[in-house]
């Protein structure tokens, strides 16, 4: 019994494996429900706001995407943090899986963040500073992506990713606490944990959409984790009856 509840084997990709394939299903199952009712609620329900009018529902992907591009970089770091402390061969390949999602998600937050400001600012792109640094992000992932793929031995690759990451992480309380620390165009925040500025509607279904893109992004990273770790682990057993199995 205790070593069925034992965590630390799925530390080994070959037990990782088909937990994965077994939890992607549910993610993504759990990714459309949230979405379809996140974006009922922000486009169809969410009242018209009085300030910003109708343009201001592009935060319903905004935000999330927002949030989500710092959320993966903090995870990245944290695996990146326990392979060089553990030497973990797993730990390495789930922040190469997860990067282009932080990727995707930070260019999502600076494309729609230039469509909400051009409204708003009469402007596409201004160097405010939570932009600045919103950007900063998007270049440590590409970084880092860029980083591995140089590197042939992905021990070694690994390592050196992992150093980055940990260096960059300094930029997410930097872009999160921008328009605290400095005199900003960006508006500050309308959500905290204990209270929020906006309608009821609208958090709903920002919180459902935000739900939706972490689901989505467990689910794409889980998928891209076994790619991985397939064409890591190619010369073991497991991998091998794996690949077998498929071409059969």
């Amino acid at each position: 019994m205790k070593d069925r509840f034992n965590l630390y084997r799925f530390a080994s990709p070959a037990t990782f494996y088909p937990l994965a394939g077994s939890l992607i299903p549910y993610f993504v199952a759990v990714s459309v429900v949230f979405g379809l009712a996140g974006l009922y609620l922000g486009m169809l329900v969410a009242p018209t706001d009085f300030q910003q009018g109708e343009g201001y529902r592009i935060i319903f992907i905004h935000v999330p995407a927002s949030w989500m591009s710092m959320f993966i970089y903090l995870v990245m770091a944290f695996w990146a943090a326990i392979g060089l402390a553990f030497n973990t061969r797993l730990s390495g390949m789930m922040a190469q899986a997860l990067a282009p999602t932080g990727a995707l998600m930070a260019f999502l937050s600076l494309w729609t963040g230039a469509l909400w400001g051009k409204p708003m600012w009469g402007a596409w792109w201004v160097w405010d500073a939570r932009l600045t640094s919103e950007l900063i992000l998007l270049f440590l992932y590409i970084g880092y992506m860029a980083l591995t793929a140089a590197i042939d031995d992905t021990r070694r690759a690994d390592k050196a990713g992992g150093l980055l990451l940990l260096v960059g992480v300094v930029n997410v309380p930097i872009i999160y606490f921008s328009v605290k620390w400095w005199n900003t165009l960006h508006q500050g925040s309308s959500v905290n944990l204990t209270k929020s500025s906006m309608a009821e509607t609208m958090l709903w279904g920002m919180l459902l959409m935000a739900m939706c893109f972490w689901m989505y992004s467990i689910a794409i990273a889980l998928i891209r984790a076994r790619t991985i770790m397939l064409e890591r682990e190619r010369h073991t057993d497991w991998a091998r009856a794996v690949i077998a199995g498929a071409h059969e």
